[in-house]
């Protein structure tokens, strides 16, 4: 009698039970939870959830094993992203569930606050790279992209807007205020924000050197102040520098009016580790997905997408988000409140 080893099937039964195992755990959901539109390294995750690395890495294995978190590579270091839910796989309809569920948790205040301390401590290595750098900040950005290698393709993007000459424009992180003279052409007021006084002040020479009169530069972090909303919001090679990009786009979304664009320009993803020393970048660009999807989270809807490949192996995306208009309905329900 010849015997044969049993024959092992991993049907969709085995999928859902990997998922529910991974998800059993109450500390598994809020790093669930953490992941939602931010990425982060072990060690960070294991000073968010006050425990050691090698707990916090048996979770990322269990979680990683049922589909729950990627990872991506980031020069030398592995950041932890929350994985969608794929629509072939069986066990998706569980998934999608349970990431909708787990959004709508509320985070203990001592995770919220242990993550503001990871984003301060990467926004203040940033702020400092460009207090020490913005003598040639030029001659860095340069190395990767400068304004010249997108302008045109981004301008294509601003003219198909029919812009009207009474409308605002708002540049987040305006460098030394390049791309300003072309919005002065274009809109009737527009406002330069940076949180970087040595950025500000070359974007002021710029601005005295052209006579922009009707330009305003502003000292204070459009994520964090009250800035003033406009028709037009701009970011050019800022994302990579902030320390949460997504959640970024849902502060960078109110500032936009409704009817109105928000513009970006950033690196496609890419593996070249030395521009997060040379140029102080925090994130080695993204995927054409990770904006789309954190622009939809924010309320805005992806439009137009131009992409420019770069002799010196970057490729930049120019990306046109836009606020839906006000609805009759909403505008209704607005007045019934005021009276």
């Amino acid at each position: 009698m010849n015997l044969r080893a049993p024959q092992l099937h991993f049907d969709e039964r085995d999928q859902l039970a990997t998922l529910c195992k991974a998800s059993g755990d109450p500390l598994r959901l809020n790093v669930l939870r953490v992941l939602a539109s931010d990425s982060f390294g072990v060690l960070e995750l294991a000073q968010i959830f006050a425990i050691g690395q090698s707990g916090i890495s048996h979770h990322l294995k269990v979680l990683a094993q049922a589909g729950l978190v990627a990872t991506r590579r980031e020069g030398n270091a592995i950041f932890y992203r929350r994985a969608l839910a794929a629509s072939e796989m069986p066990a998706s309809t569980l998934h999608a569930a349970l990431l909708e569920a787990i959004d709508r948790l509320q985070l203990p205040a001592d995770v919220q606050s242990r993550i503001a301390d990871v984003h301060a401590r990467r926004n203040a290595a940033s702020e400092d790279f460009f207090a020490r750098m913005a003598g040639s900040f030029q001659a860095r950005q340069d190395l990767i992209a400068g304004l010249p290698q997108y302008c045109d393709s981004l301008l294509a993007l601003l003219d198909a807007l029919s812009i009207d000459p009474t409308t605002t424009a708002l540049e987040v992180g305006p460098g030394d205020g390049g791309f300003l003279p072309e919005l002065a052409r274009r809109f009737g007021q527009v406002t330069a924000v940076d949180n970087s006084p040595a950025m500000l002040e070359l974007a002021r020479q710029q601005c005295e050197k052209l006579g922009l009169e009707n330009v305003r530069l502003e000292l204070a972090d459009a994520l964090l102040d009250d800035c003033a909303t406009a028709d037009c919001v701009i970011l050019n090679m800022v994302l990579h520098h902030l320390a949460a990009p997504g959640e970024a786009m849902k502060q960078l979304a109110r500032l936009v009016n409704p009817g109105g664009s928000l513009l970006i320009t950033e690196l496609c993803s890419h593996n070249q580790n030395w521009a997060r020393e040379a140029c102080g970048d925090l994130w080695l660009g993204f995927e054409q997905d990770d904006l789309a999807r954190w622009a939809i989270a924010a309320g805005l809807v992806p439009g137009e997408s131009l992409y420019i490949g770069l002799k010196n192996g970057f490729q930049i995306q120019a990306r046109h988000f836009s606020r839906p208009p006000l609805t009759t309905l909403s505008l209704t329900g607005n007045l019934g409140t005021a009276r």
